[in-house]
């Protein structure tokens, strides 16, 4: 009997499950699977750095919310994926990296790129796996992927040593493997106390996380936020699972967007967390009323308390969870009552959203040049209007502008670093949202420091005949650290802040791209209308005022790092 090859099973494996791309750069030890996925219905989409498939692979499980795959080689392929691997751990991202590494033979003979991988990850994926026998890659591939997507979603690493995957076994002693977990536990008991809780509170708020997003739970949540009549805030890859537009949204958590949520923050009797970390986001906590009520419901147990003494702690799945607060609501007539109970406190929201607006005018319609990075940010927030445009931020002032701005209606459609704050995602982010939505407007806004990280990826756009806008937000530099620095020590140290000013568009032009160079505000909407009508991978470049400071950088100047 014909025997079948390591690379083969591993080939055969990934097909069975549908797996449409794998993010990668190619190299020696993976070659064998390489050889396998050729002509198969997976795609190998290249990259031309191993971090920028890690982000890729990143960017579709956030997407997807299924895992997102990544394929690097053995020693510096794969520390150069590192950082994309932490960026889905602390995005809570179903991914998995496949590596692979010296023959089990070789080891500690200093062979080609030879190093412990298994030891070095373990810390930052939810389980690190070595398959140690060619017959058993199905049971491997199983559980990484099983592993990947079931409870709290991240990254799972997967490696096969090259002589695993170069041996050849009989195929009757190859197990078949594919097990598909859907568990959904609602604690019911919890739904019941909570609803007790909001019985008692006047002045409620809900902050909808991405475990929401993750769980498929945007109908359960507007059918819970219209049943109670409750405020709700939106975080991360929730935003826009309860439009922006929704009478009973008021828009982005973070205390820092202007609109209503300091507001509501130091006000509120009750905070209900439904699949979000208390972190940094909210102070740690402390922005909250010290006063007020916590309920967090999380699928993770230990993530729950978490910097906060929580009254009401409920773990289980968020879908579950709220359609079970829903169905008691209908059984009980709770709703009317609710809803009644509540519209004040809307009412004043509606007016702390208006006022909390109303200072960010003058920046968001500024004709100064050079540009107001908030006039930026709005005149893309309003030209990407659509419901299904996908807009991408990159880099640290200018991923606050966008997040102080943009509207959301749609879940899925925006992407950011998140609490990792690792720069570089924004290019890969952008490609594999074009990859994933081929008949959507895509627009990538990147500071000019950011854009560095992956800025071959530009090529690889361009080759493949991806259409994407970039738009660079230019502050000649690093403008958060810059910032932060002028307010903790009294200046800013130039080494390490500045850059300078570069022709980005001319770069991007010299590789086939289309580049263009905005100074005056009026120029903004007229280049983004050109760029998406070219059809090309464009890039504008927007000469943004540097002396800006953003609500990041004082934070960033009053906490982790520079904290005496």
């Amino acid at each position: 009997m014909d025997k079948v090859t390591g690379g083969q099973l591993v080939a055969e494996a990934l097909a069975k499950r549908n797996i449409r791309y794998i993010f990668s750069l190619s190299g020696g030890h993976i070659t064998p699977i390489y050889q396998y996925l050729e002509n198969s219905p997976v795609t190998i989409f290249d990259t031309r750095h191993e971090q920028a498939a890690l982000f890729m692979a990143e960017a579709w499980g956030k997407m997807t919310r299924t895992p997102g795959v990544a394929m690097v080689t053995a020693g510096p392929g794969f520390t150069n994926a590192l950082t994309g691997v932490a960026s889905a751990f602390f995005s809570n991202t179903p991914l998995v990296i496949i590596a692979g590494c010296v023959g089990l033979d070789n080891k500690e003979k200093y062979d080609l790129q030879d190093m412990y991988q298994e030891k070095v990850i373990s810390p930052m994926v939810k389980k690190a796996l070595v398959c140690p026998k060619t017959s058993r890659i199905p049971e491997y591939v199983d559980m990484a992927f099983r592993t990947a997507a079931s409870g709290r979603p991240g990254p799972v690493y997967l490696e096969f040593p090259v002589d695993v995957l170069n041996a050849g076994v009989d195929p009757a002693t190859v197990k078949e493997a594919e097990t598909i977990v859907a568990s959904r536990p609602a604690d019911l008991d919890g739904a019941e106390k909570m609803l007790s809780m909001m019985a008692e509170a006047q002045n409620p708020v809900v902050i909808a996380g991405t475990g929401v997003w993750q769980a498929n739970a945007e109908t359960e949540l507007v059918d819970f936020i219209e049943k109670t009549g409750m405020p709700v805030f939106t975080s991360l890859s929730a935003r826009g699972t309860i439009s922006d537009a929704h009478p009973l949204c008021f828009e982005g958590a973070l205390a820092i967007r202007p609109g209503a949520a300091f507001a509501a923050y130091i006000e509120t009797d009750l905070v209900i967390v439904l699949g979000t970390r208390i972190s940094l986001y909210y102070m740690f906590g402390d922005v909250f009323n010290p006063a007020a009520k916590m309920v967090q419901v999380d699928i993770c147990p230990e993530e729950i308390g978490r910097n906060r003494q929580v009254d009401l702690p409920v773990a289980g799945d968020l879908k579950a969870f709220l359609s079970g607060c829903c169905r008691i609501i209908n059984e009980r007539n709770l709703s009317e009552t609710l809803i009644s109970r509540f519209q004040a406190w809307i009412e004043k929201l509606k007016t702390a959203e208006k006022d909390g607006k109303t200072p960010a005018e003058k920046d968001w319609t500024s004709d100064n040049t050079p540009i107001h990075p908030m006039r930026l940010v709005r005149e893309i927030d309003r030209f990407m209007d659509k419901d299904d445009d996908i807009v991408v931020a990159d880099g640290g002032d200018t991923t606050t502008w966008m997040g102080m701005t943009r509207t959301m209606k749609t879940p899925g459609h925006y992407l950011d670093y998140g609490i990792f704050g690792s720069l570089g995602v924004g290019l890969p982010y952008a490609c594999a949202a074009k990859l994933r939505h081929p008949d959507k407007r895509v627009l990538l806004i990147s500071g000019d420091g950011s854009i560095g990280f992956n800025f071959m990826e530009f090529e690889n756009l361009i080759r493949k005949g991806l259409p994407v806008v970039v738009v660079i937000c230019n502050d000649l530099g690093w403008g958060m650290i810059r910032h932060s620095q002028e307010i903790r020590i009294g200046h800013a140290i130039e080494a390490g802040t500045w850059i300078g000013r570069v022709d980005y568009h001319k770069m991007v032009e010299g590789i086939g791209g289309k580049g263009y160079l905005v100074e005056n505000p009026a120029q903004i909407r007229p280049a983004l209308e050109d760029a998406f009508a070219s059809g090309k991978t464009c890039l504008i470049n927007v000469m943004t005022d540097p002396t800006t400071v953003s609500p990041g950088s004082m934070a960033l100047a009053n906490v982790g790092a520079y904290k005496a």
